[in-house]
């Protein structure tokens, strides 16, 4: 039993210093990192030009393999939900309908945003608990469809756009320039379903 406790906290410290080396060479690629990929791409001598072309090339790569692996993660959670977008939409209909929305107008992008943040939630809750609810000033996202505890607030009805990350009940607003920009702010998103669960 006790190796195995040993064992699983060596994984889980070795992951995290991995998950950090990864993280700092995505960011600001090293020279051997690029030389790697470069060693096995390019015929020709590794000169330090040819270096600095192809850490310009690895950052570049980077960017687009990391949106790639985000929109397909976001098709898929979307294409096994048909269903539930169309509840949505219903639901959204109903509320845009009903008499006692008091001018309140539930966007495609509060619901786009609303299914992003459902599918980064996915892996850590059942997201028949992460509700939506629209008010005048912003959306809110709760947990179990209750005020008292907010995952998170979309703040769309200006021309710039913000998100409303909460900690410890208290928010903060960051600036996003599209709607898949929420998928960096994945940690904090699950991080405030664990203080839900304390």
């Amino acid at each position: 039993m006790e190796d195995i406790i040993l064992t699983t906290a060596s994984t889980l410290k070795y992951t995290g210093a991995i998950k950090k080396i990864l993280e700092q060479e995505l960011e600001k690629p090293s020279e051997e990192f690029v030389r790697f990929f470069a060693s096995r791409i390019y015929g020709g001598r590794l000169t330090q030009s040819v270096l600095e072309q192809f850490r310009k090339i690895v950052k570049k790569a980077r960017e687009q393999f990391i949106n790639e692996k985000i929109n397909d993660r976001l098709k898929s959670a979307l294409s096994t939900n048909e269903d539930k977008k169309e509840e949505i939409s219903e639901v959204v209909e109903t509320i845009r309908s009903s008499p006692k929305n008091d001018g309140i107008e539930t966007t495609e992008e509060e619901i786009e945003a609303y299914n992003i943040i459902k599918a980064i939630l996915r892996n850590v809750i059942d997201v028949k608990r992460v509700v939506m609810r629209d008010k005048k000033s912003y959306c809110g996202i709760l947990l179990d469809d209750t005020n008292r505890k907010p995952i998170c607030r979309l703040h769309f009805n200006r021309s710039r756009k913000y998100l409303g990350l909460i900690a410890n009940k208290q928010e903060e607003r960051v600036e996003i320039e599209s709607l898949d920009d929420i998928f960096k702010y994945t940690d904090n998103l699950r991080a405030v379903i664990g203080e839900y669960s304390e």
